[in-house]
């Protein structure tokens, strides 16, 4: 990766305005960032979910905290709870208190990048976007501030689920799928790849596609109302989020249609790949691709923060490191019981990032299911 560490002298504040120039090092050189930079005292860490109940945003403030100990930095948590104007607003309070932002978000929706983008900007920080982006923005058009873009491929998570579901249903029958928030990027191409797989199977029928909004209770409800619709012509169900999915496996379950029906879902959440070790219902659950909001955080995070402080320069950074995606897994049953040790996460994982934060980073390069 073209790392670009800081090896000199962090430049002063000149008349209290933060116009500053630091230096680092590229491979033994010296070369100025010509971002502004701070001390670390002078910064708020700050992360964003949707909400705390999902299995991935909680593992998403798990990998910000983590990251701040280990910085000794604290970190400030918003959580929209479905609203963009919440999110906006917690922003733009912690923007106001005047220490510069260093922020790692999840937005609710891709229209609502351009004004977190705004806020950070206005106050000096940094910033890193994790999976929804108007299609037409780039960080680099945004300028430093925005330091990074980065998701996982959301088409081969999509497919992932979906190849392993009519696989595990013999290639016929009739699925229900629960993607996400409508207007989200990683959503619709989680859609994508789920479409991809079954206009190759024509004994497939997609029964209806209803957003459940990331949430376990909506999912729920929804695919309650989808069996009274559809009853016993349901014989799987695409989600595209492991909450999703346990929503929709207790619905299910409440029906006493479990056993019959086979389900996918995209994180390996820690209770869904308990279910495919486990198997308490028979071997119900296909596939779930892998990552986890623990690693996205604590990676956007440390993005933002090494360009705050000047270990990194954003203006050097490769076309990949500023709109990237990164490595992703496709876990079955087959697989499963690695993915139980330390939550899926290799103890010594953190440490390595904060040496290598672009480390786990494949480029524009689609990245094959594995296992």
């Amino acid at each position: 990766m073209n790392m670009v560490y800081k090896a000199g002298v962090r430049a002063m504040l000149c008349a209290g305005v933060a116009s500053l120039v630091s230096f680092a090092s590229v491979g033994g050189a010296m070369a100025e960032v010509s971002q502004p930079t701070y001390d670390k005292s002078d910064l708020v860490l700050v992360t964003t979910v949707i909400n705390a109940t999902n299995p991935y945003m909680a593992s998403w403030i798990e990998g910000s905290k983590a990251l701040g100990e280990k910085l000794g930095l604290p970190v400030e948590i918003v959580q929209s709870n479905g609203s963009s104007q919440t999110q906006i607003a917690g922003i733009q309070a912690l923007a106001a208190k005047g220490k510069k932002i260093v922020l790692v978000t999840n937005p609710l929706a891709a229209s609502d990048v351009p004004a977190i983008a705004n806020t950070v900007k206005q106050n000096g920080g940094y910033m890193v976007v994790w999976w929804n982006m108007p299609p037409n923005m780039e960080p680099a058009d945004v300028g430093d501030h925005f330091v990074s873009f980065g998701t996982y491929n959301g088409v081969t998570a999509g497919e992932c689920g979906a190849k392993a579901l009519v696989e595990a249903m013999g290639g016929k029958g009739g699925i229900i799928a629960l993607p996400g928030v409508l207007d989200s990027t990683v959503s619709q191409e989680r859609v994508a790849g789920l479409k991809n797989v079954i206009k190759d199977y024509p004994e497939i029928t997609l029964l209806d596609e209803q957003p459940a909004n990331w949430d376990q209770a909506i999912a729920l409800k929804t695919t309650q109302q989808l069996i009274a619709k559809y009853g016993d012509q349901i014989d799987g169900v695409w989600t595209a989020d492991d909450g999703m999915m346990l929503g929709a496996y207790e619905a299910i379950k409440k029906a006493g249609m479990i056993g019959d029906v086979k389900f996918s879902g995209e994180g390996a959440y820690p209770p869904v790949v308990d279910l495919m070790v486990g198997q308490p219902d028979g071997d119900v659950v296909a596939a779930s691709s892998f990552h986890r909001g623990y690693k996205a955080a604590a990676t956007g995070l440390l993005v933002a923060y090494k360009a705050a402080v000047g270990e990194l320069d954003v203006a050097n950074l490769t076309a990949d490191q500023r709109h990237g995606q990164y490595a992703i897994d496709c876990v079955t049953p087959g697989n499963a019981a690695q993915f139980q040790a330390n939550g899926g996460i290799d103890p010594t994982w953190l440490d390595r990032l904060i040496a290598d934060p672009f480390m786990d980073l494949v480029g524009g390069e689609v990245v094959a299911p594995q296992g």
